[in-house]
């Protein structure tokens, strides 16, 4: 736990603050431009990097509300609340285990709510700012991350809306775009289920190369490095008038020029980025 905060320190509270992701790249990074850092996860043990740099780490599970409520009740104000915990699921549409879909759901976007209706009242207080992680996958259609990027699309509306219908509390609202950093999520999920493609589905076919692409084995250790886009991002946000939506990480740019091209003249790219064109061969033959 860190020291006693000063009065004066502009305060922010990040979730899904875990050593190697991107929570705790924001934690460090908030950390060394003098804000007091709230960095928060599940199990605090996996904050003992972020710890040990007297960043202050606290208890909290998204997903219940008795969390939510002990970690708001430890806060007497914050200016800025980071909805950053997330969790990734990659399948196939057709594949897709709603009940798993759904648990997805919760932690990518009703968390999200939760978290912000809890710490509203400070935010007002404050006239602070709601930073929303929404991944450059919210506006790029990824195969087999549908799931993930439709929780992610449904953020990115909250996000918006929010930013509408906060502005009378002169409260900002900004949405992270990220594209490709180096961060543990990859890891995570492979650790949290095993990754298979069911024996009945349609792409049994290319079942190897499927999931070889569902595990994104060749995304670990690609990407801009988290400490630089964490640096990058803050930079950001603490200017006087931040932009409202960050486009940061790799292929972050080119998921935004996707934004305005004619529709679906990157599916090409994208194809080969998610080894969609070698699955199709082998659906194929």
């Amino acid at each position: 736990m860190a020291n006693k905060m000063s009065p004066s320190k502009r305060t922010v509270l990040i979730t899904g603050c875990s050593d190697g992701g991107l929570g705790a790249a924001l934690a460090l990074a908030f950390h060394e431009a003098g804000l007091h850092v709230y960095a928060t996860a599940r199990n605090p043990s996996k904050m003992s990097q972020l710890a040990a740099l007297g960043i202050e780490t606290l208890t909290l599970d998204i997903l219940s509300e008795s969390s939510i409520a002990a970690c708001r009740s430890k806060l007497s104000s914050l200016d800025i609340l980071v909805n950053n915990a997330g969790n990734q699921l990659t399948i196939p549409v057709s594949d897709i285990s709603i009940p798993e879909a759904k648990s997805l759901f919760d932690i990518n976007v009703w968390g999200h709510i939760a978290m912000t209706q809890a710490f509203l009242p400070l935010l007002v207080k404050s006239k602070g700012m709601i930073v929303n992680q929404t991944s450059v996958g919210s506006v790029a259609a990824i195969p087999f991350a549908s799931v993930y990027a439709a929780s992610k699309a449904a953020m990115a509306m909250f996000s918006n809306t929010m930013r509408l219908e906060l502005q009378v509390f002169d409260i900002t609202v900004i949405e992270l775009k990220t594209g490709l950093v180096q961060s543990n999520l990859i890891q995570n999920q492979k650790e949290s289920k095993e990754i298979s493609l069911p024996e009945d589905s349609i792409y049994a076919p290319a079942k190897e190369q499927l999931e070889k692409a569902m595990r994104q084995d060749e995304f670990v250790g690609v990407g801009m490095i988290s400490q630089q886009w964490g640096k990058l991002v803050v930079q950001d946000l603490l200017k006087n008038n931040p932009p409202p939506v960050i486009w940061r990480g790799d292929h972050a740019m080119l998921a935004r020029i996707g934004t305005i091209l004619p529709f679906g003249m990157l599916d090409g790219t994208i194809k080969k980025i998610a080894g969609l064109d070698k699955i199709e061969e082998k659906v194929k033959n």
